[in-house]
Parts: C-alpha cells; structure tokens; sequence
C-alpha cells in the first residue's frame, strides 16, 4: 500500500513537472516570498519551546511565540511549524503583492484558502490550517544579516477564526492586515516562485524550503560552480536532526527533497556529489518578464536592491 501510494505521488510530481517544463508561469501561477526567509525557514517539525533559531551563514531567524485572543482573553500559540505555515505566508505575501495594500483579503472562507494553498478541503486541514494561521499570526521574527537586525511581525491584526461550524463564512477573519514594515520589505524585496511548484512540493516542509532557497539563490551565483558540504547544509537546513544519525538521516532527507524539487524547477542545476552537493548558475523559476507586469513600479527599486545584495 505504502509503495503504490509513493508511486502515485511520484508520477503527480512528474506530471507537475512535465506542465512546468512545458509552460511558462503566468497570472495566478505567480507567487512571492520575502528573500530572507527563502534562506531561513521556520521549524518544520512541532517544537515545545517558545522560541526557535536558525542561522545560514551571515544571516539568522529567530522566531518567538505569542498569544491571540479567541474571543475569551489570550490563549498562547505555539511557534508555527511545517509547510501549512511556509504556504500561508507565501500565498498572504503574494496578495499583498498583487493588491498593492497591507490590508488583503485572504478568501471568502476556510476551503478557499485552503485551495489556494494547494491542499484539499477535507476535515483535518481546517483544524492545521487554523492552528498554523493563529501561530503565525501571533509569532514574532527577528531576522539579522551583517550587523543589522530587523524586527517583524508579519501580521498586524488578524480577527480569530473561531472553531464553530466552519461551514459558517462568519468564523473565517476573511481579511488581515500585514504590518506596514514587512509589507514594505515584500514590495522591494520579494522572490517570484511558481505556485505549480508549490502545490506540488506542499507535502514536505524540507522540499519548499530546498526550492525557495534555490529560487533564490541559483539565478545569482556567477559561472564558477558552488559546493556545499552536508555540514554547511545541516547548520542551514536541519538542526531538527539530531542524535548519532543525525548527519546521515539529514543527508539523505535532504537528497529525496532535491530530488522533488529538480522535477519541478527543471531549470536549476545541482548535483549531489560526495560529501555535499554542487549548484551552478541557473535561470530563475519565473523568467523576469514574467512578472513585469505585477510589478511594473516596483521593477527599478528590486533592481537597485538585487545590485545591492549581490554587491
């Protein structure tokens, strides 16, 4: 049963891939994600602490718990973990994106959203869904990179999304407000992706942040090919494993989620090689004319702050 399953998501991602190879993104496939945390994801597994870090070279993402009221005072939420949270706050960016306001309407209701993310609208997704969205919500991050330490909070307000019938539309928030500062960083600092890659990789927390990392990354390394280390990768990547395996099982985690994720940006170029991999130059998951038009105003700011950060 367990193999047949992992044959049929294998030939999905396949099919996923065979549609991306053979058609550009355009108008909905576009999505945004702010560019530090393409290199920083939030942990991918629950954790009981109130507080999570993780650090990738220069740069760190500390991210701290807080508490939402559901209507009966504060209730403290745990530190978002997996990919129900990395989606939400791609897909909540990339409304912001696309609307030009802080202030976004994230759908008329649970199983909209939920679609929009990718997933189906079976039961056990709204109760993730909803937990993650209140943990993100209340969650704040510091992010640092050179000496400079930004502080965000993501969302400014949210309304709780309370667990009556959620077949009611009047328990979904059905809009949110962004805090100004990092809806002003996503204006002139956000990387396109593609929403098909998204929805396909929307299984594993590991494979959305290999291929935000590489949407990133790939399409700003100069023509001399770039090694890392199972080390360099673990420090970035996975202090979620740990114990005597902790290397092995890393490495070979990590190996399936390129895997996935080369199906479905079959632009970028990574070899696993002994002891770590290699990438090279490659073209970015959405061709820059791609989202011209998204961004028309904002094109000449991205520009002067890619100079900048490539400088």
């Amino acid at each position: 049963g367990q193999k047949m399953k992992s044959q049929k998501l294998l030939d999905k991602l396949l099919a996923d891939g065979e549609l991306i190879r053979a058609t550009a993104p355009a108008g909905d496939d576009l999505a945004f994600h702010h560019s530090l945390l393409c290199s920083l994801g939030l942990p991918r597994r629950p954790t009981a602490a109130r507080e999570f870090m993780r650090q990738s070279g220069e740069g760190w993402l500390y991210v701290q718990a807080g508490a939402i009221d559901l209507g009966n005072g504060p209730i403290l939420q745990p530190v978002p973990h997996g990919a129900v949270p990395r989606l939400a706050l791609i897909w909540i960016s990339t409304l912001a994106r696309r609307s030009r306001h802080p202030e976004i309407f994230i759908g008329r209701s649970a199983s909209e959203f939920l679609q929009m993310l990718g997933y189906d609208t079976q039961g056990h997704w709204y109760s993730t869904l909803r937990d993650q969205l209140h943990a993100l919500a209340a969650s704040r991050l510091q992010m640092g990179f050179c000496g400079r330490t930004v502080n965000e909070t993501v969302i400014k307000r949210i309304d709780a999304w309370l667990p009556a019938d959620h077949t009611r539309l009047t328990t979904w928030p059905g809009a949110l407000m962004l805090d100004p500062s990092f809806f002003d960083e996503l204006v002139h600092h956000s990387i396109p992706l593609d929403a098909r890659a998204l929805h396909a990789l929307r299984g594993s927390a590991l494979a959305l942040d290999v291929y935000v990392w590489l949407a990133h990354r790939l399409h700003r390394l100069n023509h001399q090919p770039m090694w890392l280390s199972w080390r360099t990768l673990k420090c970035q990547f996975g202090h979620e494993y740990q114990g005597a395996h902790g290397h092995g099982d890393f490495s070979t985690s990590f190996k399936l989620a390129l895997k996935k994720v080369l199906i479905v940006y079959p632009a970028a170029r990574g070899d696993v090689q002994r002891g770590g991999i290699e990438l090279r130059q490659s073209a970015p998951p959405v061709p820059p004319r791609a989202w011209l038009g998204v961004a028309a105003p904002l094109q000449a700011a991205h520009s002067a702050s890619v100079n900048r950060e490539a400088a």
